[in-house]
């Protein structure tokens, strides 16, 4: 697998979009690498993680969100199950799967209900070690702003908090296994 040939499927090589979601999954890339490999009692699967890091955001061009230079038709929220179901009909469904579990710290059925959130019914949690890791990394780095500044713990933290305090407390439980 080739995840830049993927990603040049569907993002115009050199675009603004393309090149904010190459930079920004780049980023999350070296940290879940890193968080990996320090984390062997673990056995993460190493090319696995650097692969779908790479795709973890796939799907955003399909969504309107102008501030990625992307203008589809679905709100922003739906990027992961968006981007799972591209990568399922290219045959990665394990991929996929990243896509779809790694917004916020992963989210519920029941706050799908409660929130009114756009998303099909389902848990969107992550599940193996590698999606809990690229999760996790993907906190630490923004698609705006500045795309090279990786946040602390204390700014995830913060961000986190505005989603809940049990985001909050799963966000802490991963600092304790990953950093």
């Amino acid at each position: 697998m080739k995840p830049l040939e993927i990603i040049a499927k569907y993002y115009k090589p050199r675009s603004k979009s393309y090149k904010i979601l190459v930079s920004h999954s780049t980023l999350v890339t070296e940290k879940a690498l890193k968080i990996a490999q320090n984390h062997k009692e673990l056995l993460p699967d190493l090319e696995f993680i650097e692969e779908a890091s790479m795709l973890h955001d796939v799907g955003i061009f399909k969504t309107n969100a102008p501030n990625l230079y992307c203008f589809g038709e679905f709100p922003y929220l739906c990027h992961g199950y968006l981007g799972c179901e591209l990568l399922v009909k290219l045959g990665y469904p394990e991929h996929g799967l990243v896509c779809e579990r790694h917004t916020g710290i992963g989210i519920t059925m029941e706050e799908i209900i409660a929130k009114k959130l756009p998303l099909p019914l389902r848990d969107y949690l992550p599940v193996s070690v590698e999606e809990q890791i690229i999760c996790f990394a993907d906190k630490f780095f923004s698609k705006s702003g500045d795309l090279f500044r990786e946040k602390s713990v204390s700014d995830v933290r913060k961000s986190m908090q505005k989603f809940g305090n049990k985001n909050v407390v799963r966000f802490n439980e991963w600092c304790e296994i990953f950093l």
